[in-house]
Parts: structure tokens; sequence; C-alpha cells
């Protein structure tokens, strides 16, 4: 179950939940009266008090990549105007966070649900086949199914292209690489549902893979899953291996 609870002082909400896959999810939202810089480093430090018994604050590894100080525990951070959210791995003290590994591989991005910006980036950073599969969502997302009502061609296409750059960002700040080319290095092979809610039963996750090169150069295709669900106006993928640590699934 989450715990959800809004911080009077400057109408802050903060949100702690478990997600379907068994990665856990901090949200941090509201404050419409600030913005910019001051409404990120008070969604920063609603999130770092909320840590329990210590305050947490958010570092970077020299490849620029969010870490916890003082906790060997994998995150991952996406936030927009106005929406933080901070995606958590259990402690993995056997493996180093700074470098890359199917026990810690994991990316979470965010993006407004009507953000129709992306229709101008799609095709630059989606290949053929991925277009492809956009169109195929277009289509579910207006005929609707046994859980949703279908919507408008315009919302859909908007909505289904946000999914695809979400997946995008997800497996890029999974991979801990820099220089990955999006259309030919962040793949993917289907595409999951966006849920309604954080953690429902049985899901359409999807799928897809990351080409990077490890330590000695040697090209690897690492698989990956996708789960999205909607939050705050929001649309959350999240991209992590199968063999990462998770807590209990739900």
């Amino acid at each position: 179950m989450g715990c959800r609870k809004r911080i009077m002082e400057t109408e802050f909400i903060y949100w702690r939940h478990a997600t379907s896959p068994g990665i856990m999810v901090e949200e941090v939202s509201g404050g419409e009266d600030k913005s910019g810089k001051l409404w990120k480093a008070m969604a920063l430090q609603v999130f770092g008090e909320n840590g329990g018994d210590r305050f947490r604050q958010i570092a970077h590894t020299p490849a620029g990549a969010p870490i916890l100080e003082d906790c060997e525990q994998r995150i991952s951070v996406t936030h927009t105007p106005h929406f933080l959210a901070v995606a958590l791995l259990p402690r993995t003290p056997e493996s180093d966070l700074e470098a890359f590994s199917l026990r810690t591989a994991m990316g979470i991005d965010a993006e407004r649900c009507d953000r129709a910006q992306v229709l101008k980036v799609s095709e630059r950073v989606m290949s053929d086949a991925e277009l492809q599969l956009i169109e195929g969502e277009v289509e579910l997302m207006c005929n609707g199914d046994e859980h949703r009502q279908g919507i408008d061609k315009e919302s859909a296409e908007i909505r289904a292209n946000i999914l695809g750059w979400t997946i995008k960002e997800a497996l890029y700040k999974s991979a801990l690489q820099e220089g990955l080319d999006y259309r030919k290095d962040l793949i993917i092979e289907s595409l999951p549902e966006i849920c309604g809610f954080p953690t429902v039963k049985s899901p359409r996750y999807g799928k897809g893979k990351i080409r990077r090169r490890d330590a000695e150069g040697k090209e690897m295709l690492i698989e990956m899953e996708l789960f999205s669900y909607e939050s705050e106006d929001h649309i959350i993928t999240i991209a992590y291996s199968p063999k990462c640590a998770k807590f209990k699934r739900n």
C-alpha cells in the first residue's frame, strides 16, 4: 500500500508507493505557487525529509547518475515542472553503483499526458518498427478495451508518443553509458499498457533492449522490461532488468 500525505506548509504532496514490478517510487507534486529551481529544491527537500530515520541527500556519480549519499541503493530520478519522481531498488551492497550491472539496471522517466511537443521528435528517436508499434497503440487507445473507454485520435497520438519517449529516456538512464543512439541502441520490442494506478494485477508489461559496450569494449545486448502508469496528469515509465534487485512484486 502507498503512503500519501500533503505537506501543508507549502502545499506539496508526497506519495510513496510500490509498483507492480516490485520497484518503489516516491512522488512529490503540488507547490504550484513555486517554479523553476526553487520548486525543484523544495521538492527534493520534501523527498529528503521523508526518508524515515534520516534525511536523504541526492548526489551524483562522476558519470552523472543520481545516488543517495551514504546508501547502497540504486535510484533513478525524473522531474517536470511541479512533479518529481524517484524510483528505488532495495539496497545492493554487493554492487558498484557507479558501474552498470544487471542487478541494478533501472531507470524512470515522466512526461505530462498532454505534452504534444513529443510528436516533433518521435521520428528522430524511434526506428521504423517502433513507429509502427506506436501506431498500433494509437488504434488500441482509440478503440478502448474492457479497462478503459476509447479516446479521440489526437489525444491517443500524444499519449502513445509520450509512452514511447518515456521508454527511450528510461532505457537511457538504465544503461549508465553516454553517447547511445536513441534509434539504434535503445530498442523497444513491445509497448506496456499505461496503467491507471502504479499497482495493478497482471499488467501488460513491455519489452526492450539496450545495446551498450562493457569495460573491454565488447558489445552487449541487454534485455529489459517496461512498466508504465499514470499519476498526477503524468505518464511514468520504468525500465528495468528482469534480473535487478526488487521489492516484493504485487
